[in-house]
Order: structure tokens, then C-alpha cells, then sequence
């Protein structure tokens, strides 16, 4: 009897953590219209895309989405019915769909938040005037979900944006609560403002667009990455930051611009997005993808950075000089296993120190280079590689034993009044500061009580008192209020300069994870650049 006992006890975690696992829907995988063809779209190109996805054995590399973007419209009827371009799309869209579906592939369509697309504004293409969301929103619904069986939808914001000067947040609430008070499905939306929108997001959709559109170039690609290096703490849970479509594939000049990047170049920009957990949309023609782009977008062990089950992004452990070291979690939260990036964006050789109590791990590392599938060895105190320029290295890395984290960086924190639509000029910010901890803080903070930042996972092993020193600059006349697990310290008269400065406190933790809050209620609180925590025996 003991035996079963354990047998089914032993069945039901299982279960218990399949089902955990099974609420966390992984960052989607697919292919975009837009990059290459933008409005010159048609029906059997689209279907030409699908089977080159099954054909090119990407499906089976996880890739399951074939998005229509903006150019199939036509015109509206006299009722507002939305109808298809007559050339391009003769036969309809749900025919599309149906065809994606036939390859045991999901489909994608595009609309607009306003009345009219970016194709009509950007292209020239008039069919994409009046024909966006806006005043039609459960008709259209009905119609894209219902009627033509689509599984996830692009929402832009030219309509919406540059023309009509709509309020975001209220703007997609109005189309998400439409879609899912209309769709007989459950619809995968990803909100395209070409900027972190706001923490309301998260509530609407799977994921946002953190960025403009992307290029084929590594400016452009760089640029994107350098927008989501501090968003780490809005992913997860199964939404995630869209850093766009992806330009691996594009060795040349394309409608969109850029001149095409190199092998390295494709490596760490792939890399990135798969370490990241960005969407992974490939924007290219499939059907003349190069040997070494398919080979890197069908790389396992990469996919299974943005794939894994935790859904999370990784951070910034380390910046030093012109190169950055980001971290995560995979497999199992604060287990031995975390997935490193070492990423030199500059245009010169980056020579990389890591420590690895810097990513919380004691005694020896194993250490896996996941883009050329191979062990490295076994390594002890410290990872060192230098890395030429616009490249990346992607890592597996297990230690003996997971250390207790004793710095928290302020990029870290979630910030809920936090975007960077650029609409508030004293709006709180992440903000550069080369005399800070990893050169960033936060700028801006307090105010109003809910202008906060809030680290939701301090972690202590064994709980009890520590001194917590707090890192930071501007405090002349102002004031900080700590809140640790709901217990307010009030910390007044921070110094008489602008200068970088630190005060100590003492707190008390619980075992396992705590949640600190750094703010102040009724007036500016100082820019904050770190907190150490130092435990105390």
C-alpha cells in the first residue's frame, strides 16, 4: 500500500507542475508578411510561405504561425462589411486560413486601432483607408475569429496614432474586450505601438511591440535590443516584449531598408531574441531561405532558451565597458541551470570577466556554447572570452551550488506608471548614469504613492535580519520610502548634494521570496542606482 501510496503522490505533482507549466504559453513562433513584401501580398504567395515552412523543416523546429500583415484589404460595403482585395485575395481570406490550418499551421491577420492602416499611410495603398478596427470592432471581430477562422491578430497604431491622436490604453481595451466578448476561440494579440505601451498591456495581450519596425541592418537591430536590455521585469506569465520580426535571412538590401547583416551579426541577433523571449517571427521569403539561416533558426538548444517553460526574460547581470552579460533562469526558478549571454554591440573586440557569483553560482561550472552545440568545460570563479564586434556567445551554465543573491539592481524593478511612449516628460524612466551600479537607475520615482518601484523576488534562503544599503543620487530635500513585505521605513534628510550617496537600514526578510517597494508618496524621491543586501549573523 505504501508503494501505490508514493506511486500516485508521486503522479499527482507531476500533474500538479504539468499543469503550472501548461498555463504558460511560450512566446509564439511563426512568419510575418511585412518585412519583405509589405502590401504586395496575395493568396498563393502566403500559401507558398506555409509549405516552405513545412518543407524547410522549421515547423518541426517549433515554428507554427503564417501572419497575413497589412495589403489584404479591399473596401468596406455599404453595411461596413470588410472585404477582401479582389486581385490579391480573389478567393477570400477564410480559404487562406483554411489552407494554413491544412498544414497543421495557425493564422495570423492584421488591423489597425484607427480607421485606417499603415500601408495607407506609409505605402500609399488607399484600399487600407477605412478599413481598421475603429467604429467596427465586434464586426470585425466576428469576422476575422468566427466567420474566417483566424488564430492571433496584429493590432497597429498609424489609424490610431499619427492620425487620429487616440489614447492607447482605452484604445486596445475597447478592441480586446470586443474580440473577447465576440470570438468563439481564444485569439493570440500582440499590440503594435512601436514602444512599451504601459504595464495595461499585459492585461490585454500576449505581446507588445517595444520598438519601431525593425530593419535589416545592425543599427536597427541594436537599437532594438538596447530598448528591451531593462524590460526583463514586464515579461512573463506568457506575455512577453516583441522586439519585431526577425531579419536573419536578409543578406541584402530589402523594402525595408538596411544592407543585410553578417553570419556573427544573424547569430547574435537570433540569439538574443530566443534569450529574451521575444516572439520569434521570421520575416524573410522562406522559399530561397540561405543554408546558414536555416540552420540557425532551426538551432535546438537556442529555441529552447525562448521556449522554455519558465517564460522568462533575461537581464542585465553585468555591464562593463562597451560589453553586457544577461541571465536567466531556465528549467526550474533558482535551480543550478541558467541560460548567459555575452553581448558586445560595439564596433570593436570586447573582452568579457565574469564572475560567477556575479550570476549567483558557487564552486565549479559547467559551461555549454548553445550555438555551436558543444561543452566548453568545467570552469571555477570566473568565465573569461573576449568577443569581436556586433557578436554574442549563448550559454548553458550549471553550477555546484545557487548563492543568495546580495545585489539588486534598479533596472531590475517593475515600475507600474512605466512606458516609453515619451508622452510625460517627468514620467519615470530607466535612465543612464556612468557613475552608477551597471551604469543605469531609475530616475523620476515617487511623487504619488502609486510611483513606485517594486523588486518581486529578494530572495533569502533562511530569512531573518539583514542591513540593506541602498545606492543613490539626488537626494538633496527629498525623501524614500522602503517598504519591505508591507512594512514602511521612512528615511528623511538624504543629503545635501546631487552627488552619489548611501544610507543603511536595517530589515527583516521571510524565507523564500520577498517583495520590496522603493518610493515616496507626496513628494520626489532620490534616483536609485542599487541595494545591497548583507545578512546578519
Amino acid at each position: 500500500m505504501k508503494v501505490i501510496f508514493r506511486y500516485l503522490f508521486a503522479c499527482a505533482f507531476l500533474l500538479e507542475v504539468q499543469s503550472v507549466f501548461a498555463q504558460i504559453e511560450t512566446p509564439i513562433m511563426g512568419w510575418s508578411s511585412w518585412n519583405t513584401y509589405r502590401v504586395n501580398i496575395s493568396d498563393s504567395l502566403i500559401k507558398r510561405q506555409a509549405d516552405a515552412m513545412v518543407d524547410q523543416g522549421l515547423k518541426g523546429a517549433g515554428y507554427t504561425y503564417i501572419n497575413v500583415d497589412d495589403g489584404f484589404f479591399g473596401y468596406r460595403d455599404e453595411q461596413g462589411n470588410l472585404c477582401t482585395h479582389p486581385k490579391r485575395f480573389p478567393n477570400g481570406m477564410k480559404a487562406v486560413a483554411d489552407y494554413i490550418h491544412s498544414k497543421g499551421l495557425k493564422a495570423g491577420i492584421y488591423s489597425d486601432a484607427g480607421g485606417n492602416t499603415c500601408g495607407s499611410l506609409w505605402d500609399k495603398d488607399m484600399n487600407g483607408v477605412g478599413v481598421g478596427l475603429y467604429g467596427h470592432e465586434r464586426q470585425d471581430a466576428d469576422l476575422f475569429f468566427n466567420q474566417w477562422g483566424f488564430d492571433f491578430i496584429k493590432i497597429d497604431y498609424c489609424g490610431a496614432g499619427q492620425q487620429l491622436e487616440l489614447d492607447e490604453q482605452k484604445r486596445y481595451t475597447e478592441i480586446v474586450k470586443a474580440i473577447r466578448e465576440t470570438a468563439k476561440k481564444n485569439v493570440s494579440v500582440n499590440i503594435c505601438r512601436w514602444a512599451f505601451p504601459g504595464t495595461w498591456a499585459k492585461d490585454l495581450a500576449r505581446s507588445w511591440r517595444i520598438s519601431p519596425d525593425i530593419a535589416p541592418d545592425w543599427g536597427s537591430v541594436r537599437a532594438i535590443i538596447n530598448k528591451n536590455l531593462y524590460l526583463s521585469a514586464y515579461a512573463g506569465e506568457g506575455h512577453y516584449n516583441d522586439m519585431d520580426m526577425m531579419v536573419v535571412g536578409f543578406r541584402e538590401a530589402s523594402p525595408a531598408g538596411g544592407e543585410g547583416l553578417t553570419q556573427t551579426e544573424e547569430e547574435a541577433h537570433f540569439g538574443l531574441w530566443c534569450i529574451m523571449s521575444s516572439p520569434l517571427l521570421i520575416g524573410c521569403n522562406l522559399e530561397n531561405l540561405p543554408d546558414s539561416s536555416l540552420q540557425l533558426l532551426t538551432n535546438k538548444e537556442l529555441i529552447a532558451l525562448n521556449q522554455d517553460p519558465l517564460g522568462l526574460q533575461a537581464y542585465v547581470a553585468q555591464h562593463e565597458n562597451e560589453g553586457y552579460v544577461l541571465v536567466k533562469d531556465i528549467e526550474q526558478k533558482r535551480g543550478n541551470v541558467r541560460a548567459v549571454a555575452l553581448y558586445n554591440p560595439s564596433d570593436t573586440l570586447c573582452s568579457f570577466s565574469v564572475p560567477f557569483t556575479s550570476l549567483e553560482f558557487g564552486g565549479n561550472v559547467k559551461v555549454r556554447d548553445l550555438a555551436r552545440q558543444n561543452d566548453l568545460g568545467n570552469f571555477s570563479d570566473v568565465f573569461e572570452r573576449t568577443l569581436p564586434p556586433h557578436s554574442a556567445m549563448f550559454l548553458r551554465m550549471e553550477g555546484e551550488t545557487r548563492l543568495e543573491p546580495t545585489l539588486y539592481e534598479a533596472e531590475w524593478a517593475y515600475l507600474p506608471l512605466f512606458n516609453d511612449l515619451g508622452k510625460n516628460p517627468k514620467g519615470i524612466i530607466y535612465a543612464h548614469d556612468k557613475d552608477a551600479s551597471g551604469k543605469m537607475k531609475i530616475g523620476f520615482l515617487g511623487g504619488k504613492p502609486e510611483n513606485y518601484a517594486e523588486w518581486r523576488e529578494v530572495y533569502s534562503t533562511d530569512g531573518g535580519r539583514y542591513q540593506m544599503t541602498i545606492q543613490y543620487s539626488h537626494g538633496k530635500g527629498r525623501q524614500l520610502e522602503v517598504d519591505i513585505n508591507g512594512v514602511i521605513t521612512k528615511i528623511a534628510a538624504l543629503g545635501e548634494d546631487e552627488k552619489h550617496s548611501q544610507i543603511t537600514i536595517p530589515v527583516e526578510l521571510k524565507a523564500g521570496y520577498n517583495t520590496i517597494r522603493m518610493g515616496n508618496s507626496y513628494n520626489w524621491a532620490p534616483d536609485i542606482d542599487c541595494f545591497t543586501l548583507t545578512k546578519v549573523l
